[in-house]
């Protein structure tokens, strides 16, 4: 397009991008004019490449607003490309507009919900390493702020990018200088982040992020990448570094502190608009469209479901359920051709090692890289993959904020760990995992799942595969004996009553390792005439609320008992459904008492610490007598 095309439509943006967030009264005016003019460039001078009417197209180009606060400039490009009215452009922020303050999954553009800082360029890896997975051209481009480069994730997910050799990811860094308080870290010293992104392997272009010849020049050379003479150029990411104005095009507001996410008034508005001159609503940016690519369907023959009645184990070895996921993945790979694995370098701990020798291709390193690990998985399911991402289950807690950032984007991502609870032993508190069922069941709709043998791991990791949504499978780090048979089955919100009579004083429910000391425990209450029923509640979340309305009816009193601490495990669920119950049967008043981790853990032998914390055979032994008395 012409320069003059590019303004008009430039200064549309800008138009529209004031008004909404004056007509809201709230929202970042400031922080999408600075990128007005990158965005114009990009979407309608012929570099970004999507077909608007089918979003969905498997060889679009994607583009990822990692500062999602400038959501009025992102809803400003498709109502400059004739997809937003301007009507709908002043519903922004009101509740029931699809124009949320940040972008959500209600906006058909929205690649990924974005707005929790420093998470998009994570996003597009994922993204771009599908495309080379998928061997499509499509090239994955990364809006970034320059308030969010002080986050660690954006410094993981280049080292990432490097590692993989994304020359189909671009990141575009906006360097208006100001963030919400003042100025940031290192204000326009672009140099500053051109010296970082070359020592993370990255090709750099510096350009003035108003120039729209400058622009221009970077997009085609970052798409030219791969023409390079060079080898090593060839197969770099591209970051491009533009040096821009916050508030650009209004002068009262253009570099000027004290602006960030403040709408303008609507006498300032008007003052605006008269210095922002005559707006050409009739102007339409042309966004051209993808190459034509053919699927490719080889891979679709070996859909066939995995029969899991062919599970099996000798049942007098025990094993861990960690090893059990890792044959799982394996075993129900013909079903899902569409799974990845990733693993933050613990792949001989979580047994994803199995896929990876039988599946290097689909299989992805992340190393000690958490938060990366989660958003590239994020970004791999927003593309149709089925991902297992797994590591040691206290350090999914690093990666929380992306965790909870992927229910917004409706994602389908299954969290897989091992290592949790005092059980794992003398490697000592650090690594024990004690807050990750509170952490994941606080989410909206996840599934939590807690195995307590290598058959029960196997069907729970085809049922997790075949649930649409996140789910998380807590693992134990021991061998346990073999409890099931080949043909259990083990329905998502089911449980198992393992052990039970006409004659139960108490319901003791454990979960994973803590079923194990239950049973135990059983054993040696049988021997002075106590029965109690025993039930393995490997579906934590959703919870058999049945089967809890059983044990109240028939029996005195609940026991649970978990390797977790008090606060939002395992008993924490079975009282607060109990309460649910008591609400709907005023006549339900069983007791929930907890056995759970409530001692500063320690190193040492797993039956020391089962014993110290008050969670082993002997501990729920003493409570069911105390119950009886």
């Amino acid at each position: 397009m012409s320069t003059q095309q590019l303004t008009e439509l430039a200064k549309l943006i800008r138009y529209y991008s004031l008004v909404s967030t004056t007509a809201a009264g709230s929202g970042h005016p400031t922080s999408s004019l600075s990128a007005a003019d990158l965005m114009t460039v990009l979407m309608f001078n012929g570099f970004f490449r999507t077909d608007l009417d089918n979003h969905a197209y498997i060889n679009n180009d994607r583009l990822i607003f990692s500062k999602g606060h400038a959501s009025p400039l992102f809803y400003s490009i498709y109502a400059a490309a004739g997809k937003v009215n301007e009507e709908e452009m002043l519903t922004l922020r009101k509740f029931g507009s699809r124009l949320e303050g940040h972008p959500t999954m209600m906006f058909p553009y929205t690649e990924v919900p974005t707005g929790s800082l420093g998470q998009g360029l994570s996003v597009g890896v994922g993204m771009a390493l599908n495309a080379k997975l998928d061997k499509l051209p499509y090239r994955t481009w990364v809006l970034l702020g320059d308030s969010e480069m002080a986050e660690g994730s954006v410094w993981e997910a280049m080292a990432c990018a490097s590692h993989y050799k994304l020359n189909n990811l671009v990141a575009i860094l906006d360097v208006n200088r100001l963030g919400q308080r003042g100025e940031t870290m290192y204000g326009h010293h672009t140099e500053v982040y051109e010296a970082k992104a070359k020592a993370f392997g990255w090709e750099t272009i510096v350009i003035d992020g108003h120039n729209y010849e400058e622009i221009a020049v970077a997009y085609a050379t970052a798409i030219n990448q791969k023409n390079n003479k060079s080898k090593n150029q060839s197969e770099r990411p591209t970051m491009i570094i533009a040096k821009t104005l916050k508030g650009k095009g209004v002068s009262f507001i253009e570099d000027k502190d004290g602006w960030h996410g403040k709408a303008l008034s609507k006498e300032e508005l008007v003052l605006a608009l008269k210095e922002l001159g005559e707006v050409n609503k009739t102007v339409k940016g042309e966004v051209v469209k993808p190459e034509v690519v053919e699927t490719k369907n080889e891979e679709l023959r070996m859909n066939i479901q995995y029969p899991i009645s062919n599970i099996q184990y000798p049942t007098d070895k025990p094993v861990a359920t960690r090893k059990a996921f890792g044959n799982a993945l394996l075993n129900i790979y013909a079903e899902f051709p569409n799974m990845v694995v990733l693993d933050a370098e613990v792949s001989n701990s979580t047994y994803t090692e199995f896929f990876k020798k039988a599946h290097p291709e689909r299989f992805f390193e992340m190393y000690i890289a958490e938060q990366n690990m989660v958003g590239v998985a994020t970004g791999l399911d927003r593309r149709g993959k089925l991902v297992f991402a797994s590591t040691f289950a206290a350090f999914f807690a690093r990666a929380f904020d992306q965790i909870r950032m992927s229910q917004y984007a409706e994602s389908n991502i299954k969290f897989i760990q091992s290592h949790a609870g005092v059980s794992i032993g003398e490697d000592g508190a650090s690594q024990m995992a004690l807050e990750d069922l509170a952490m994941f069941r606080s989410l909206l709709n996840i599934v939590v799942l807690y195995p307590c043998d290598a058959i029960s791991e196997e069907k729970l990791v085809v049922a997790a595969a075949r649930h649409k949504g996140n789910v998380y499978i807590r693992n134990t780090r021991k061998e346990t004996p073999i409890l099931y048979s080949p043909t259990e089955e083990f329905p998502i919100g089911g449980s198992k009553t393992v052990r039970s009579s006409d004659s139960d004083v108490v319901t003791v429910i454990g979960a994973g390792v803590t079923l194990f000391e239950v049973l135990k425990a059983y054993d040696e209450l049988q021997k002075e005439g106590i029965n109690i029923r025993v039930v393995d509640l490997y579906s934590i979340k959703p919870l058999d609320s049945a089967m809890l309305a059983k044990a109240a009816q028939e029996t005195k009193a609940i026991i649970t008992v978990e390797d977790h601490y008090a606060e939002g495990g395992l008993g924490e669920a079975t009282a607060t459904a109990v309460a649910e119950l008591r609400m709907k049967n005023e006549e339900c008043r069983i007791l929930v008492i907890r056995l759970a981790v409530r001692k500063m853990p320690k190193s040492g032998k797993p039956e020391e610490l089962l014993a110290y914390e008050e969670i082993d055979a002997k501990a729920i032994v003493k409570k069911v007598k105390e119950i009886i008395k």
